[in-house]
């Protein structure tokens, strides 16, 4: 019970985050309001004894891992297997070189052993590209750069988590098997990549079986409902499976989101409704679990500095905090002008870019639950906080000046709300040419103006007190209203055609209105 109540309480936050940025604070990241919403949940006493102490291991597997399998879908195989070479240059050969620098450096530092600070080396090698995407949030990041940031931050978690395990075993036992670290890296990470492929294509066939029966396919009553619950499962079972069998869950969840990419993209005309829901479902858990992670990472914040007894030496925890970021940005830094060979420009985008969110967070808290100290794990909670900060903060800043900034959203709304009201203007005019029964055509009327936005919330309170008192419609009515509405979107539709063919510049325009008349012709049809 009290983790369905911490559960409801974090993701209302979550939701109030979003709403707030949308429509109130559109030029402040949504990743620092949720973390502003988590710590004012964590310093009011009620909402604070509402959420549930962090449990790395649960976030890991309820979190992370439908992120990671969300993100993995929306990559496509090809690209992956066409940049192999670059993913496990920087997923491993880079991050190693993080590692070791990073972890020197936090060592010379002269407060730690050695073992801890490369335990704190390995939490910060993993990136986020959901926090580089909020981060960048109004520019441009060139399209190289891009790639790279998300192929890295698909596959370095695992190598964090690898290392950090490795780091330790030192930590505990005094030295470093390098023959089982390697043999243990080999055996997590291709046995990950073995059980999400297999795992997936398993669950692809179960599901393509389903979606192909003719009992279902021609069934009109079918809405896609038991297919759509084992995808929706499938990262979890995933991720678990894997995990118990002491492969990396990480790993095989993105694999298996690449999987399902190919899977989307060659059956969306076998069940167009299912891929909808699909689409629809996918992306508002996703945009709810981002909020989810930084909400939790305020709560966290605040929570962590009761208590501890790092924090009366602020001194300490923040040098090494911003040790770590210097020497992961500055190996980022010569890594990809002198590896990958890009330019200055693009290597300060690709550095600065590596962004701290969810998997550093987690792998922070999987420190308390080894051997290491308490006093330490205050140390390394507190320095990855710092780095996580730094790593928002500097490209917020930063990117403002070595970024283009996107085009103007105010333009392309304002012609998006003039073509639609043409188009509506049209389907408007065209009904009023046709003979309808006075009340038929007044309900259609009122529907495509609302679809313009040209009717207001006392026109919806007079329309709303007269549907409740009017009786349901014939059969005959229900025909003839149905007629009139596809009449309305055909003349929608050609009046975008129209201008498709006029002004090519207005093509995204055009297919965002496209897909709204469908949308609602969808719901019309399926009233």
């Amino acid at each position: 019970m009290n983790l369905i109540l911490s559960a409801g309480v974090v993701i209302a936050a979550a939701v109030i985050g979003i709403m707030l940025q949308r429509h109130l604070l559109h030029a402040i990241p949504i990743n620092y309001i949720n973390v502003f919403l988590g710590m004012s949940l964590a310093l009011i006493p009620i909402s604070n004894h509402a959420v549930v102490a962090f449990h790395s291991e649960l976030f890991m597997g309820i979190v992370v891992a439908p992120l990671l399998f969300f993100e993995g879908m929306e990559t496509r195989f090809h690209l992956v297997a066409k940049k192999w070479k670059q993913i496990l240059s920087l997923t491993i050969i880079m991050v190693l070189a993080c590692y070791v620098v990073a972890g020197f450096a936090a060592h010379a530092v002269g407060i730690m052993s050695m073992p801890l600070a490369f335990i704190l080396a390995a939490i910060s090698t993993p990136t986020d590209a959901t926090a580089s995407d909020a981060v960048s949030d109004g520019l441009v990041i060139p399209k190289k750069e891009r790639t790279y940031l998300k192929l890295e931050s698909l596959f370095n978690d695992a190598s964090g988590l690898i290392l950090l395990n490795t780091a330790i075993l030192w930590y505990v036992n005094g030295y470093i098997n390098f023959t089982q670290t390697l043999t243990n890296f080999l055996y997590s990470a291709v046995g990950g990549v073995i059980v999400g492929f297999l795992v997936a294509m398993v669950l692809i066939l179960i599901r393509q079986s389903i979606l192909h029966m003719d009992s279902i396919r021609n069934n009109p009553s079918y809405n896609g409902t038991p297919a759509l619950v084992i995808f929706m499962a499938t990262p979890f079972f995933i991720y678990y499976l894997a995990e118990a069998i002491h492969v990396s869950g990480i790993i095989a969840v993105v694999c298996a989101g690449l999987m399902h990419n190919a899977e989307a993209e060659r059956s969306r005309l076998t069940n167009p409704r299912l891929i909808t829901n699909s689409n629809v479902v996918t992306e508002l858990f996703t945009e709810i679990m981002n909020g989810i992670v930084f909400v939790m990472l305020g709560v966290v914040l605040v929570r962590i500095t009761r208590h501890n007894e790092a924090i009366h030496s602020p001194g300490a925890w923040l040098f090494v905090g911003m040790v770590l970021y210097l020497g992961n940005v500055l190996v980022r830094l010569v890594y990809s002008k002198f590896v990958m060979k890009m330019d200055w420009h693009a290597s300060w985008v690709f550095a600065l870019g590596g962004v701290h969110g969810a998997v550093t967070f987690a792998l922070a808290y999987m420190v308390a639950e080894t051997a290491v100290k308490r006093t330490d794990f205050e140390m390394v909670l507190m320095a990855e906080a710092v780095l996580i900060i730094l790593s928002l903060l500097v490209p917020t800043i930063v990117f403002r000046f070595i970024l283009p900034k996107e085009a103007d959203t105010h333009e392309i709304q304002q012609k998006i709300n003039y073509f639609r009201k043409a188009m509506v203007k049209h389907a408007i005019d065209r009904i009023n040419q046709i003979y309808l029964p006075d009340e038929l055509k007044r309900q259609i009327i009122f529907d495509l103006r609302a679809q313009m936005g040209q009717t207001t919330l006392r026109h919806f309170i007079y329309a709303f007190r007269k549907t409740l008192r009017q009786p349901d419609m014939n059969a005959a009515e229900t025909n003839t209203l149905e007629m009139a509405y596809r009449l309305a979107f055909q003349e929608e539709r050609e009046y975008l055609s129209t201008i498709s063919q006029q002004e090519e510049r207005f093509m995204p325009i055009v297919s965002h209105l496209y897909s709204e008349i469908l949308m609602a012709e969808i719901v019309i049809l399926e009233d």
